[in-house]
Order: C-alpha cells, then sequence, then structure tokens
C-alpha cells in the first residue's frame, strides 16, 4: 500500500452531485447542483474535472463521461443531520452531527431570540435579515450611528452577526454584545455555529470600512477529529479559506485566509511548491456563497471554469508522493426554490500521479472516509468516537 508524503484536500464549497435519499427530510427533491448548473448552461469546459471523472459521478450535458479517468471515484452520502458547512466539514474529519445547527436565512431569526437580546444587551436590533456585510453596513450604519441601535444580520450559514462602528458604538460594547448572543444562542432552537463581531469604521454611507477587529465566537468541534491526530504527531495541518474558522482553530498548524476562490487555489499552488509533511486542507467558498444562494447557475458555472484551468496547474505541481482528494460539503442548486443549501451527495475524487489503477468505487455512506483515508496514509488512527473508514487500500 503506497503511502503519501503530502494530501491535499480541496473542498469546493457546495459543489453536489445528486440528492440524498432522505433529502425529501430537508425539503430537497430532485436536487443536483452540478447536473442542473450543466442543464442551465449553454458552454461548460472542464478538461481536467472531466479527465478526474468528475462527469463520471453525474451526467453532465457539455462533458462527457470518460472511460479511463485518473485516479479513483466515489459518491458519498452525508451521515450527519444538516446541510450547512460546519456539519459537512466536521463530518470530513470523523464528526456525526446528530442535532443540526440552526440557520435563520429566510426569515431572520426568531423574534423571542431577538427580544431577549434587546433585553440582555440594553441596543433596539435593527437588520435581522439575511445579508452581504459590507451592504447591510451601508443600509444602517448612519441608523446605527445617529442612535445606538444594533445591527444584526446573519447569512446563508449557522451564524449571528453583529455589526458595531468602532467609535461610536465601540469595541468593547461590540464583544460584550456578542458575548451575550453567544450565551443566547447555546439554545437548542437558537443554537448557531457561530456568533461573529463586525467592527466597521466611518461617518457616513460611502465611507464605511470594516475593520480587522473582527471576531468569532465559534462553537468548537466536540471531539478530536483528524486533524487533531495530525497535529498532535508533529504532520503539518495548512488551512487555506474557511478552514480555521469551521474547526475554531483546533488541529490546524498553519492558516491562510482567501480574498476569494481562485486567490485560494492560487495560495494551494504556492503550498505545493514547498517542502511540508501531512496535510494542506483548503475550502473554496465563491461557489456557495457567490453563486448557490444567489441562484446564479451561469456565474457558478465560470468559477468551476476558473477552477478547473487552476487545477490544471495544481495537478503539474503534485510530486510522485503527493494525494489530492476533491470534494465538496454539501449542495446548493442554483436553480432550485429558495436560498438555502441543498441536501446531496457529494464528490471523492483521488488522483496521484504514483497511481496504477483507477475507476469507480462503491458509494459510501459517509463523507468521513476522508479522514479515516487521510488519518491511515500516515499510519495513525483516527480519534475515540468518530466516524469513517479508509480507502486507502482501495485507491492503488
Amino acid at each position: 500500500m503506497k503511502k503519501y508524503k503530502r494530501v491535499f484536500t480541496i473542498v469546493i464549497d457546495s459543489l453536489g452531485i445528486g440528492a440524498m435519499p432522505d433529502g425529501e427530510k430537508f425539503g430537497d427533491v430532485g436536487v443536483n447542483t452540478l447536473g442542473h448548473i450543466s442543464e442551465a448552461v449553454e458552454n461548460f469546459r472542464i478538461p481536467t474535472l472531466q479527465k478526474l471523472g468528475m462527469a463520471n459521478l453525474t451526467p453532465l450535458r457539455q462533458v462527457p463521461a470518460v472511460e479511463n479517468p485518473l485516479g479513483y471515484q466515489a459518491a458519498l452520502r452525508e451521515r450527519s443531520n444538516g446541510k450547512d458547512t460546519m456539519t459537512g466539514h466536521w463530518e470530513i474529519m470523523g464528526i456525526e452531527t446528530k442535532k443540526p445547527f440552526k440557520t435563520f436565512t429566510e426569515h431572520g431569526f426568531p423574534k423571542e431570540l431577538i427580544e431577549e437580546l434587546e433585553k440582555r444587551t440594553g441596543h433596539k436590533v435593527i437588520g435581522n435579515k439575511s445579508a452581504s456585510g459590507t451592504e447591510i453596513i451601508d443600509e444602517l450604519g448612519e441608523e446605527e450611528i445617529a442612535t445606538g441601535h444594533m445591527i444584526v444580520y446573519t447569512s446563508a450559514d449557522s451564524v449571528l452577526q453583529i455589526c458595531g462602528n468602532e467609535e461610536t458604538f465601540g469595541l468593547e460594547e461590540l464583544y460584550r454584545c456578542c458575548e451575550i448572543a453567544r450565551e443566547l444562542t447555546m439554545k437548542e432552537e437558537w443554537r448557531v455555529g457561530r456568533v461573529i463581531a463586525r467592527p466597521y469604521i466611518g461617518k457616513k454611507k460611502g465611507e464605511f470600512e470594516r475593520t480587522s477587529n473582527r471576531h468569532d465566537y465559534a462553537l468548537k468541534p466536540p471531539m478530536k477529529t483528524a486533524l487533531d491526530v495530525l497535529k498532535d504527531h508533529g504532520l503539518d495541518v495548512i488551512s487555506v479559506g474557511k478552514i480555521k474558522d469551521i474547526f475554531d482553530g483546533e488541529g490546524i498548524t498553519e492558516a491562510y485566509k482567501s480574498k476569494s476562490s481562485v486567490h485560494g487555489m492560487e495560495q494551494t499552488i504556492d503550498i505545493a511548491k514547498k517542502d511540508f509533511h501531512g496535510l494542506c486542507f483548503v475550502n473554496l467558498v465563491d461557489f456557495d456563497a457567490k453563486w448557490g444562494h444567489r441562484r446564479n447557475p451561469e456565474g457558478y458555472a465560470k468559477e468551476l471554469e476558473m477552477f478547473d484551468e487552476k487545477l490544471k496547474i495544481l495537478l503539474e505541481n503534485l510530486k510522485d508522493d503527493d494525494l489530492l482528494i476533491i470534494t465538496a460539503d454539501h449542495g446548493n442548486d442554483p436553480t432550485y426554490t429558495g436560498t438555502d443549501h441543498t441536501r446531496e451527495k457529494v464528490p471523492f475524487l483521488a488522483y496521484g500521479k504514483a497511481m496504477e489503477g483507477n475507476g469507480m468505487l462503491p458509494e459510501q455512506d459517509t463523507f468521513a472516509v476522508i479522514g479515516a483515508t487521510i488519518v491511515d496514509n500516515f499510519g495513525l488512527h483516527m480519534p475515540e468516537n468518530t466516524i469513517g473508514t479508509s480507502l486507502l487500500s482501495y485507491i492503488k
């Protein structure tokens, strides 16, 4: 069995490949993020993903399946009870989430939570909807400065975000209010993955700017993950994009924030040119945040084409003892109703230059086969109470 010195795991955020058997429970029937993007657009070219067998996992109108793909392919089902970023990523690294995190994308936070937050903080809440952070500051910043009200908003993920002007609201006051929000959202029916303080400066619309004093009040993973095992055994665990936030820094040895998904791939290519021993774990969020939630299949298709170009360069920079795994964390079908994530199977594409075989593996019943495979590769064992079995012996 070959052992790899470096593993690159890339999460194409929200790239589902078809409905889960239990999708109806989540309101997701007949969904297929990748398949429906292909149906919705005229032209769609992803030659590198095609070579790796992506079209072998779900039929694509413009991209035929290949008879002899590079490496191995499988569809992965989600075992956890959810369809959000934290649940998906935590499962990839071995955690089954039985009680889902709550999202409040469609209608904002419930009246009872807002009233309690107002009572405890002493500020009237304005906003209370799903919004872009920069846009909501432009919309409500002047009102907040004038009145001392508090901007609260969410996104498609399980988050409660509070904006505060550093000069008028004050950083300490913003952090105090976020701590109260974190305490309130530990309740089962309001449980969000993260509360985020979003400070900004400026006096009027058009001049507002977010500052670097952001603070995340995240839930830590409830148990050790594959990442902790790697770190505890002296291996590198390099995160690119949102990974560090998703795991609240647990099990990470080095972290890079990305400005965009293209930038995230450029960072990954740079990391591939350096020497390290362990895992490079990458999240590329634009697919989800920019295109999935905004129900824009054309934008999603173009983003995938840009990713494919960068992927080609990454493959050229892989060494003989590198393993590349491409996957996703949930679906977000841009042709489906609403604006929420969709409960879907995700791709598993595994490729290494040293592989002698190739082809389709059986469908797996959890994303956690990825964490288990990585840990097994380094001769280690998954932590207690985690899920997932290694596929290392199949990807020869």
